[in-house]
């Protein structure tokens, strides 16, 4: 995502090459496999473009729910990357049959995360520094934990359809400074930091208008197909994620973007 502007070569190709050597090498090598599932991500949506706008779904609140049948609209190389990843598992499958899928997870976070990622940035920064320097706070992301997104994972690749799209996520959203708020107060009342001040850096905004401002999944077709839901509560999920970074600065402190 936001880092995607700093390793725009390394993004393209990591993802679109990859995906492209994996696929083609199943079909030179005749290789048979049950199922192919090529992660997407919900960036690829990006923000609503006003003369698409008669194609979207709106909650009763305003608030836009994306699934499926969603227009895309990637506004960053990251998003762009993964649509493409998406677009060619689906040509693999046009030309060839190979039984290719594509889920497009709703912000996952927990253990083991790239500390640059918007939670782990928080956490680690409040496990280490007196002030935590964030983006804009305003955006509003579908947080789902990382055990639910493999979960998922696993159901669109044991039962979803070949050349079919599955999204999935907490099926609510909150505010990047909502999100923190609550990230903060959990590990304060685990004992794991006092008060912090917060501050808003523009060096830590995304170039230009490329930010997205609202994501929040309607998962009702993986639902329906396979009875999958998230199992995490926001407070739960946090907490499991405090106490890995916590317990393992090692793993992260080399990797942090603070």
């Amino acid at each position: 995502m936001g880092e995607s502007w700093e390793r725009p070569y390394d993004t393209v190709t990591s993802n679109v090459f990859g995906t492209l050597n994996l696929l083609q090498s199943v079909i030179d090598n005749d290789v048979k496999i049950f199922k192919f599932d090529t992660a997407g991500t919900s960036e690829e949506y990006g923000n609503v473009h006003k003369e698409m706008m008669e194609y979207h779904d709106f909650h009763e609140g305003g608030g836009l729910i994306l699934h499926e049948r969603s227009p895309v609209n990637p506004k960053s190389i990251y998003a762009t990357s993964k649509l493409a990843s998406d677009f060619l598992t689906m040509n693999y499958y046009d030309a060839y049959g190979l039984p290719g899928v594509t889920t497009r997870m709703f912000n996952n976070y927990g253990p083991r995360q790239n500390p640059r990622y918007i939670t782990g940035t928080i956490i680690t920064q409040a496990l280490s520094r007196d002030a935590i320097e964030v983006g804009i706070i305003e955006t509003k992301r579908d947080f789902c934990y990382v055990e639910d997104g493999v979960v998922g994972h696993i159901h669109v690749a044991l039962w979803g359809n070949p050349g079919e799209v599955y999204v999935y996520g907490q099926g609510k959203n909150i505010s990047i400074a909502d999100w923190m708020k609550l990230i903060l107060d959990v590990g304060r009342r685990g004992g794991y930091w006092g008060d912090k001040e917060i501050k808003v850096s523009e060096k830590r905004f995304r170039p230009g208008s490329s930010d997205v401002k609202e994501l929040l999944v309607g998962y009702q077709k993986l639902h329906n197909l396979t009875g999958w839901e998230p199992k995490m509560t926001w407070e739960e999920g946090i907490k499991r994620t405090i106490e890995w970074y916590a317990e393992n600065r090692r793993e992260w402190i080399g990797r942090v973007d603070w």
